[in-house]
């Protein structure tokens, strides 16, 4: 071994949170032990004392006996992996002197002898390693014979008498640190009838995220509807039955008695609905159905596949859906402005006008028999109930051109390099206004048809569609002219329903501009 070093090169511990291993106090030749190991497996790293006197740098420990655990201090070494393949862990059990350079000549003199412990080929000398220090030679030093100790040894120190002998034995029994201390588990005795299951090989895949409208996923909306139409009709019976109690009074009687729901129009108010009449009203419900359905498609849409641009303006360009919904919106206004004029002409606008302000308590006499489910009489080809009334005029001349108004700036006519224009009147103001009109009509529309269909359908029907009707309430109600002009006019508006898409609506652009995909 070299001589070249002061001090061992040092490991990692032996121990969680402990010092380095060998000790800082361990000398090159000197013996490093680990009492963590049992007593029974016993291990030195023996070289023979050199005769003469030491030279100073330590020297390697004398080889003593497994017949010596009584001496006192003795340490063991942990032993590991075997040297060659199917061999018992290394180091061999041996004994270790525990302080020193080792025991004395006179020691190792009566110590008993230590047959060699014979290689895998037969070679008595130990397998040398790696050194110990850097630029060392390799570990142990040439001519180290492993040892182990003699049965003659074992049986001498088994058959000593005093308590040594009794503390040797049951330190024999102990495992040696390294090797297999179970025994291999023995086959199934039965057949096997139960394996492990598809979990234990297979994890079950996350359910997708179900997919949302809005806040809520499609279960939570129809949710929300039962829940949300149960509550609308316990609180419309409620109302029911609150107004009839309120009605059943002598003071609300009278109120009825005065204010029937209608008041008379001025002299010279026209009689009846003419046939152009009818004919706006079904133009306005058709050309309000799709405008509604394009807005609605315009919320939705995020990324447009198909685009039109003016054939004047190629960089104007916009989505085919504001395309039609900008398109509609100017035959509405064309629609509405030819009704207004015939209104005015033929006088019909005395009837959707309030003339008198009787409008105002005929109109919650009206409420009150509406939400009494006891409908006033009415003869829409003669006059219009109060509460009829205010709901065409503030649909004609004030729903309306609000929807017109915000349309308008929300529009690509909208002179945009107006800067003051656009800053008096700010494009978010149209879009606050714009939508919530778009609401109303919604549901006008729907109230509108509840009550033509509860209030005499066969008669309110001919009244609008066919033109046909009576200063008698009563007349025409087993006609079925009007109820076939109105399915006709559902079939169509139903047809345009669905062929407002891309595919139709693409070659209609064309005559107007250039039509585009992304």
């Amino acid at each position: 071994m070299a001589t070249g070093g002061s001090s061992l090169r040092r490991g990692l511990p032996r121990v969680a949170g402990g010092e380095p291993w060998p000790p800082a106090a361990s000398a090159p030749g000197e013996a490093v032990v680990d009492a963590s190991a049992p007593a029974a497996a016993v291990v030195e790293a023996a070289v023979e004392r050199p005769a003469g006197p030491s030279t100073g740098l330590g020297e390697p420990p004398a080889l003593a006996t497994a017949s010596a655990p009584e001496r006192s201090g003795t340490m063991v070494v942990r032993r590991g992996l075997p040297r060659v393949a199917g061999g018992e862990p290394w180091p061999s059990a041996v004994v270790v002197a525990a302080a020193g350079l080792g025991p004395t000549p006179a020691e190792v003199a009566s110590a008993a002898p230590v047959p060699p412990l014979a290689a895998a080929d037969g070679d008595t000398s130990v397998r040398r390693g790696l050194p110990r220090i850097a630029g060392g030679d390799a570990w142990p030093p040439a001519g180290t014979a492993a040892a182990v100790s003699s049965p003659s040894a074992a049986d001498a120190a088994a058959d000593g008498a005093g308590p040594a002998a009794e503390e040797a034995a049951p330190a024999a029994d102990l495992p040696l640190i390294g090797t297999a201390t179970e025994a291999p588990r023995a086959p199934l005795t039965v057949p096997q009838t139960a394996w492990a299951g598809r979990a234990a090989s297979r994890r079950p895949q996350p359910k997708p995220e179900p997919q949302r409208i809005g806040p809520f996923t499609k279960t939570q909306w129809a949710g929300a509807v039962v829940v949300g139409g149960i509550g609308l009709l316990f609180a419309a019976g409620m109302a029911v039955l609150a107004v009839r109690f309120l009605l059943s009074l002598d003071g609300m009687r009278d109120f009825l008695a005065t204010y029937p729901g209608e008041y008379h129009l001025p002299a010279g108010a026209p009689v009846g609905i003419p046939a152009w009449l009818g004919w706006q009203h079904f133009f306005n419900v058709f050309l309000m159905v799709l405008i509604i359905r394009s807005g609605l498609t315009i919320r939705r849409e995020k990324r447009p596949s198909v685009f039109w641009a003016p054939k004047n303006n190629p960089k104007g360009k916009t989505s085919l859906t504001i395309w039609f919904h900008q398109a509609l919106d100017i035959l509405w206004l064309i629609n509405g402005a030819v009704f207004i004029v015939l209104l005015f002409v033929t006088g019909q606008w005395m009837r959707i006008v309030p003339t008198s302000w009787e409008v105002v308590p005929n109109a919650l006499s009206a409420a009150l028999q509406y939400v009494s489910l006891d409908w006033p009489t009415e003869n829409g080809w003669v006059n219009y109930n109060a509460l009829q009334q205010l709901a065409y005029f503030s649909t004609v001349f004030i729903a309306a051109p609000l929807a017109a108004i915000t349309g308008f700036r929300m529009s690509g006519m909208w002179p945009k390099k107006n800067l003051k224009l656009s800053a008096a009147y700010p494009i978010e103001w149209a879009r606050t206004v714009h939508f919530p009109v778009m609401l109303f009509f919604v549901v006008f529309i729907v109230i509108h048809v509840v009550l033509v269909l509860a209030t005499g359908a066969l008669r309110n029907l001919n009244h609008m569609y066919a033109a046909q009707g009576s200063v008698d309430p009563t007349a025409y109600a087993d006609n079925w002219t009007g109820f076939w002009l109105f399915v006709v006019s559902l079939v169509v508006i139903a047809a345009a329903w669905v062929a407002a898409r891309p595919l139709v609506l693409a070659p209609i652009a064309r005559l107007f501009g250039t039509v585009s995909g992304r």
